[in-house]
């Protein structure tokens, strides 16, 4: 039987503080970084892990390190462009000195709270949310994830509404905790897990009609729906965009049969698609609103949904019906008011808006010129996709650009797209150098195949 040896761990870990705190490695430092972050992910985290990065990078050598802007470098001091911006957490692009700055000064004061007495952050960043959310959203709870915040939205719509029931679309992608899992539509992910959450029901995205229906028909059976939950623009489905009118035909339907409209704004909030909100877009006020990912500004990991006063009435006699531990925290709270300040003050959103079209005409430019390999480019803000013919080619692409020192990925429900979501700090010279290896890559593929 294995027992601890707790000297072994002080050493061993005092060795890694003690890398952590060098500015400059040694050529014996970096390699040993790499054996053990293989060794570590192989014994200890999870070996697939390895044979994923693997197929992409063709080694083991690409361990990442130290970020700034729109760019990161591995251990071994090799610069990468970040067109995947971390799934979209990092809008204020990596480590913002403002950003940076507030969790620092917070550290440096309280790091978490003592769950009992009022903590400041909390109610300071719940007005700002207010503040920057259309219609009467007012109040938040703050999570650590977008996947959390899924989990506080559905309860909170079954909470309001004494109804079980929650529509959600093909190819939709809302997390993977148990209840957003629920909503998640695809299979690989759910299959191991089923049953899941029992009334939540699948519909294709862009059919509002069918929505109505099933609305009316759970009425009649009994087996009445609490909400609908959509992501105004499906991230991992593709980068898909609504067709015209249908956010707004949702709406009418909801308000028409008193059900609740949930957005998931966790990818595309915060200025991603060129407004705050993706809703800014098709002038929709959701009854509850999800956030997660670049909300924490790209440093912290936080979270939150949020709602108007009427429906956060079921949560006011027992505020703990729904707790977390750390959802919150000073220090993410911190972070998330930096992110909003920074966002509105170097107006990324606009930035997005800008460069977004910019990127889009450049990637719609080589999909046409490479029709052969590519079906077409679209996106909104700098929430950009290409699709290809092929699972397969799709890994060459991602593969040849990250040979070229370009970060992209495919979106984990429709392999055929990969995802360009830089950082909306990234500049209009390193859109154009992504925009030139894409080109060279897609133009060594066009060979391949002929």
């Amino acid at each position: 039987m294995y027992k601890p040896d707790f000297r072994q761990v002080i050493a061993d870990s005092q060795k890694v503080l003690d890398l952590i705190a060098k500015k400059d490695l040694d050529e014996q430092e970096r390699r040993w970084v790499v054996e053990e972050t293989v060794r570590g992910f192989r014994d200890h985290v999870n070996p697939g892990f390895l044979e994923y990065r693997k197929s992409v990078s063709t080694d083991y050598t690409a361990v990442e390190w130290t970020d700034s802007g729109a760019t990161f470098e591995d251990v071994n001091g090799r610069e990468f462009i970040d067109c995947l911006g971390g799934y979209g957490i990092y809008n204020c692009g990596h480590r913002h000195p403002k950003v940076l700055k507030a969790v620092l000064d917070q550290l440096s004061r309280q790091a978490l709270h003592s769950q009992e007495l009022l903590d400041p952050l909390r109610a300071m960043l719940a007005r700002l949310v207010a503040q920057i959310t259309w219609g009467d959203l007012q109040y938040s709870f703050f999570t650590n994830s977008g996947t959390e915040s899924i989990e506080g939205a559905m309860k909170l719509a079954r909470l309001h509404t004494r109804r079980k029931g929650i529509i959600a679309a093909v190819r939709a992608f809302h997390g993977k905790s148990m209840g957003s899992l629920s909503a998640t539509s695809k299979a690989v992910f759910r299959k191991p897990y089923l049953p899941l959450l029992p009334g939540v029901v699948h519909v294709p995205f862009g059919d509002a009609d069918i929505i109505d229906k099933l609305i009316k028909a759970g009425r009649f059976t009994g087996e009445e729906i609490a909400a609908v939950l959509l992501e105004p623009i499906q991230g991992e489905g593709g980068v898909i965009i609504p067709p015209p009118g249908y956010l707004k035909e949702v709406r009418r339907i909801c308000d028409e049969n008193d059900v609740l409209l949930i957005l998931d704004e966790v990818q595309t909030g915060m200025g991603r698609t060129g407004k705050m909100f993706c809703y800014e877009h098709y002038d929709v006020v959701p009854d509850i609103l999800c956030l997660g990912k670049a909300f924490g500004g790209g440093v912290m990991p936080i979270g939150a949904f949020v709602s108007t006063k009427e429906i956060w009435q079921e949560m006011t006699p027992n505020p703990f019906l729904h707790t977390t531990t750390f959802g919150g925290n000073p220090i993410a709270c911190a972070a998330a008011i930096a992110a909003i300040n920074v966002i509105l003050e170097e107006n990324l959103c606009e930035r997005s808006a800008e460069l977004g079209g910019y990127f889009l005409q450049g990637l719609t430019d080589l999909a046409r010129r490479y029709n052969a390999v590519c079906i077409e480019a679209r996106g909104m803000g700098l929430m950009l996709g290409m699709e290809f013919h092929s699972d397969e080619l799709g890994y060459m692409v991602a593969k040849g650009l990250f040979e070229q020192g370009v970060l992209v990925a495919g979106t984990l429900v429709n392999a055929k797209t990969i995802r360009f979501e830089p950082p909306l700090t990234i500049s209009r010279e390193q859109i154009d150098r992504v925009l030139n290896v894409l080109g060279d890559v897609l133009e060594n593929i066009s060979k391949w195949r002929a």
